[in-house]
């Protein structure tokens, strides 16, 4: 079974592409779609793909291809994003505000139910349909109310106080928008995202246009 097996981050970030090309290739009308087409819509090789899917089992026929709708709903079920998720934002400043506002999440099986901010201006008012509660009461809410993941977006002065407290509420995975590093257990999942590394980046290829591009795995 896959589920004893380490994957990488990689791997994860590669199914949830092949996900987005299967869903358009479906809405589209294919039937199946080879490892060959899959890579290529992707800039990838097939072995890559093959060995990707590998982790979870044998799908496919070969010769034949993989049908395409069946792909789709296996790497939703692995992905996890064949059910809902409950998913509270901490901070409803500019970010905050823009996600809770993001129709995609829910499409995918995240559903936005809390939000809290520190601005009592803000506080018991309505953002979109979500309440915005008081951060002081962050810990009894997020359990009382089954909160499974929490956005962090919020100062990075303000993000490992609020990690601490998400953590001792018993959620498991944090994504945070706070351009710091954060610390949490070992048996947490956090992600980061760092805007301003990922304009970096940009930034690096325009500046440096003579560096070749490394092949992606």
């Amino acid at each position: 079974m896959y589920k004893s097996k380490r994957i990488s981050d990689s791997t994860i970030h590669r199914l949830s592409l092949y996900y987005r090309s299967l869903a358009a290739l479906e809405k589209s009308g294919h039937q199946t779609v080879c490892s060959k087409e899959l890579g290529k819509r992707e800039k990838l090789t097939p072995a890559q793909v093959r060995k990707d899917l590998s982790f979870f089992g044998s799908f496919g026929t070969r010769g034949l291809g993989y049908p395409v709708r069946e792909l789709k709903d296996k790497i939703a079920e692995i992905l996890g994003i064949n059910r809902t998720w409950n998913v509270a934002i901490v901070g409803v400043g500019n970010i905050g505000s823009a996600l809770i506002g993001y129709k995609e999440f829910q499409k995918q099986g995240f559903h936005i139910r809390l939000a809290f901010d520190n601005d009592q201006r803000k506080i018991g008012s309505l953002h979109k349909g979500i309440l915005i509660s008081d951060v002081k009461e962050l810990k009894p809410l997020l359990r009382k109310n089954g909160i499974q993941m929490v956005i962090v977006a919020v100062p990075a002065g303000s993000a490992q106080a609020v990690v601490d407290e998400v953590v001792e509420a018993g959620v498991k995975a944090i994504l945070s928008f706070a351009p710091t590093n954060l610390k949490v257990p070992e048996e947490v999942f956090l992600r980061t995202e760092n805007m301003a590394i990922e304009l970096e980046h940009l930034s690096f290829h325009l500046a440096k246009p003579y560096y070749r591009r490394p092949a992606r795995p």
